[in-house]
């Protein structure tokens, strides 16, 4: 087994950084060389913009790279639930932007020509209790009248030809759609430095200033400075940047590859070749890679830490889940075992805009995969003075109460959903 992430692993390497010192003056700073930073220098660069784009690893090394590989259309909360919490208007616009997140990968994936298996598979948020299916019922019913007829739900009877494991229904998203995560990362990676962006690996921001209008970025290779500054680092925000630290709590999420399957395994087990999520709280993810390898993921411990340790232990209690829930798999090989730090905001809404001179985009809480390209266009095109599409211009984002930037609390938090999980 490698303890490696798939998408790092069969994907080929960025190499188009720059090694020189990093030195000189931008019209725009990018910090982050993931999905967010790296969509945004391309827009940046594709109109005139003298762009830098600063990383502290490698292009993709955070969760652009250590995700499951699913691009899920809709939001991650009960639509009900947001429309109560965001009001009509907001829920709708931010429903909206998660679908035009994936026109936008489809669209630009074509116009770069990159080859990272890109499809419409569409996305199965499945019931695994009676219970839930009532909820899912009632979500289904106002997302179809009010914002997405291009939705289904199925019964358990349906999902014979879906998901061969006893689930009691579910909701289909036709919109939805996969892609190999670190095929595309790359290859955007290569489409902002042929469009004309800049960008250094290897080069974390250590220290960041601000005189009048113009920004002072040091680094470990060099300093720069740069009219505008956005902040693209989710989770793997350093403390330097303290109020978006206050405000994301980094949440460790961890996922298994199989060996390829046969064909048979497959019928077996997903013969419709969807991305799949269960609706517990403490819930798995899956999905098949175009090798047949099934992908599979989930919080299988509320943990700040993935290194190989952490993931090993984390994959132990993975392969179980996978095995309750595909017992005619339970005894597969695992080839990779892997973590990331996901970025949760308290709400678990993303948050995108303008705070104390910097722009910013993060917060995806799990779900940045499908946002995160789009976002950071979207505020490349605020930067550029360009009309406003951030569905999430002046959403207030309090900080978590007695958070710093170490999520001390996890443990707690996981208890409680395990509790929810047994009872409801």
């Amino acid at each position: 087994m490698k303890y490696v992430s798939y998408w790092h692993d069969t994907a080929p390497r960025f190499a188009g950084g720059l090694q020189a010192p990093v030195e000189g003056h931008y019209d725009v700073a990018v910090i982050g060389a993931g999905f967010t930073g790296l969509g945004a220098a391309r827009q940046l660069a594709m109109a005139g913009a003298r762009v830098v784009v600063l990383e502290g690893d490698r292009v993709g090394s955070g969760a652009s790279g250590r995700n499951g590989g699913h691009l899920n259309n809709g939001l991650a909360h009960s639509y009900l639930a947001a429309r109560q919490e965001l009001g009509k208007e907001r829920a709708i616009a931010l429903y909206k932007a998660f679908d035009c997140s994936i026109d936008t990968l489809e669209t630009l994936i074509a116009e770069e020509g990159m080859d990272c298996n890109f499809r419409r598979a569409g996305k199965l948020k499945l019931a695994s209790k009676p219970q839930h299916f009532d909820g899912l019922a009632r979500n289904f019913e106002a997302i179809h009248a009010e914002v997405d007829p291009d939705t289904a739900l199925l019964s358990a009877d349906d999902l014979k030809r879906e998901v061969l494991s006893p689930f009691h229904g579910a909701m289909l998203s036709r919109k939805s759609a996969v892609m190999h995560m670190g095929r595309y990362v790359v290859g955007l990676a290569e489409a902002a430095v042929r469009r004309g962006a800049v960008i250094f690996e290897k080069a974390e921001v250590t220290e960041h200033s601000q005189t009048g209008g113009r920004h002072c970025l040091k680094t470990s290779k060099g300093m720069v400075t740069a009219d505008a500054v956005l902040l693209a680092t989710g989770a793997y925000t350093t403390p330097n940047f303290g109020y978006f630290r206050r405000r994301i709590m980094a949440v460790g999420s961890f996922i298994i590859a199989t060996r390829p399957l046969t064909d048979g395994e497959v019928a077996a087990t997903m013969p419709g070749n969807r991305t799949c999520v269960n609706s517990m709280n403490i819930g798995n993810y899956w999905r098949l890679t175009p090798d047949n390898r099934l992908i599979f993921g989930g919080r299988a411990r509320f943990s700040a830490t993935s290194d190989q340790r952490s993931d090993e232990r984390s994959g132990k209690i993975l392969r179980e889940s996978l095995g309750r829930i595909f017992p005619q798999l339970a005894g597969v090989d695992i080839d990779y075992c892997w973590g990331g730090l996901v970025d949760i905001t308290k709400d678990r809404y993303p948050r995108a805009g303008y705070q104390d001179g910097l722009w910013y985009a993060m917060g995806y809480s799990g779900h940045g995969a499908q946002l995160s390209t789009h976002l950071g266009m979207t505020m490349a095109d605020a930067i550029l003075g360009r009309p406003d599409r951030n569905p999430l211009k002046d959403l207030d984002w309090p900080a978590v109460p007695g958070h710093t930037g170490k999520p001390w609390f996890l443990p707690l938090v996981g208890l409680y959903f395990k509790m929810l999980d047994k009872i409801k």
